[in-house]
């Protein structure tokens, strides 16, 4: 009689489990369902994040021919250069200039064109334009709107964001089949390659070593889509309470929004004067508007800020020049406000910033691979080629079990139980990813439609 209340505890304990938890034939059927919908997604976001990855050697590779030019004794002002940029681009308005990032360089001016941004490239030597491509229209940018929004602006955002929600479930369900076995051996932490279960294993065991890392880069990839960032951006502001803009781009946003940038340390005087009015990109200035170009374009090469550097022209009415590092590792960032003789009229630092705009900082570098140098960027690709393994084995899998003619998802259990726990998991992921949300109330709808029209 001793064992009694040991084995009464027990299955108390065994009782509690189940009913926080669905029973694991359930967790199945979503576990495959969610993998229907995202594997493709994952895979293609794994091929395109990659490409990504090595933005900077592609952009050295691309831009070669025009960083090896002929060094003459003189070289021309960045005024002249910009003027010769403008006098190529009939009606354009100067958005930025890059600063040359070594000697045969040529410079990279950013002209406006009717709301299009146009990047020149001069030689300093002769004024000769040498190239001419809009900034849509580049390999990285062309590659960066393919990984977040599927060339479709803000709807394809809105369905990277639903994949990225929906991934968060196929991560969670993934580990909930994985972990009631012994964490030990091979099949759970090593995979079984000489094994009829080879492709299990290869599926369960990568999922595992990678999830942690798979959900970082989707939670970090969050601010930039349509919906989440746009909230978050609202909650920043709230906040903070200040009148700068988010360091990063939000949904389908313009090459030239992202390049003309918000001078974040001193307000425009519209926002001071209509508190609570969202400001657009500052209009650039017009040709004629580049006094002090060549004083500010000595300071910032004095300021010695990590490349590459932005100069962006005065909001109209203003008079300071905004100095800036556009460095893909985004903590390493500074900003300057530079009046027209040179004289430095503020400085920030990454470290200034409100704690969203840090956090997500943190987040984007670590995501783009240059938040610890080319180590970061080998992780993420480890991960990039880990994920198509297991995203590979999945279909294998999927493919031998599904039966002929059918989709492959398992039954659904005549009673399935959901569990208080995964009720309370879904209703916290649910307010945190909207779209996420959304979709389990539409499904929980047609579910009940369904019953109701079999019924």
């Amino acid at each position: 009689m001793r064992g009694t209340p040991s084995s009464a505890s027990s299955s108390r304990r065994a009782d509690l489990w189940a009913n926080l938890w669905p029973d694991r034939r359930t967790v199945w059927r979503w576990h495959v369902l969610s993998g229907l919908f995202c594997l493709p997604f994952v895979a293609f976001l794994c091929l395109t994040g990659a490409v990504y990855l090595f933005k900077p050697q592609i952009d050295r590779l691309i831009d070669r021919p025009y960083d090896h030019l002929a060094v003459a004794s003189s070289i021309a002002t960045p005024a002249q250069e910009v003027r010769a940029a403008l006098a190529s681009i009939p009606n354009g308005r100067l958005l930025a200039l890059e600063l040359p990032q070594g000697p045969g360089h040529a410079a990279r001016v950013l002209v406006d064109r009717g709301g299009e941004a146009i990047r020149v490239y001069v030689d300093p030597a002769s004024l000769k334009i040498v190239k001419t491509v809009p900034e849509e229209q580049r390999f990285e940018r062309i590659v960066l709107k393919l990984h977040g929004q599927l060339l479709l602006g803000n709807a394809g955002s809105m369905v990277m964001e639903m994949v990225a929600s929906w991934t968060i479930v196929l991560i969670l369900t993934g580990l909930f089949l994985w972990w009631p076995r012994p964490l030990r051996g091979g099949g759970v932490v090593v995979p079984r390659l000489k094994t009829v279960a080879r492709w299990r294993d290869l599926h369960a065991v990568t999922g595992f070593w990678v999830s942690a890392l798979l959900a970082l880069f989707l939670v970090s990839g969050l601010p930039w889509s349509f919906v989440w960032g746009q909230a978050l951006a609202q909650l920043q502001h709230r906040l903070s309470q200040a009148q700068s803009l988010q360091d990063w781009e939000i949904g389908a946003q313009p090459a030239r929004t992202a390049i003309a940038g918000h001078p974040v340390i001193e307000p425009p005087r519209m926002a001071a004067a209509m508190p609570g009015m969202e400001m657009d990109a500052p209009p650039p200035a017009a040709a004629e508007a580049l006094a002090g170009l060549d004083a500010v374009v000595a300071t910032a090469h004095r300021l010695d800020f990590p490349l590459p550097v932005m100069i962006v022209p005065p909001a109209p009415g203003a008079q300071l020049w905004h100095v800036r590092s556009d460095t893909q590792d985004r903590p390493r960032r500074i900003e300057a406000l530079v009046r027209p003789d040179g004289a430095v009229s503020s400085i920030k630092r990454f470290g200034a910033k409100p704690f969203v705009d840090r956090a997500v900082g943190y987040g984007v570098a670590a995501h783009e691979g240059h938040l610890f140098g080319w180590a970061n960027q080998l992780l993420n690709l480890l991960v990039a080629a880990l994920l198509l393994v297991m995203s590979l084995a999945a279909t294998v899998l999927w493919l031998r079990r599904r039966p002929p003619g059918t989709l492959g998802v398992p039954e659904r259990v005549p009673e399935p139980r959901v569990g208080i726990g995964t009720v309370l998991a879904m209703l916290v992921l649910g307010v945190l990813l909207p779209e996420l949300g959304a979709s389990l109330l539409l499904l929980a709808a047609g579910a009940f439609v369904l019953n109701r029209v079999r019924a």
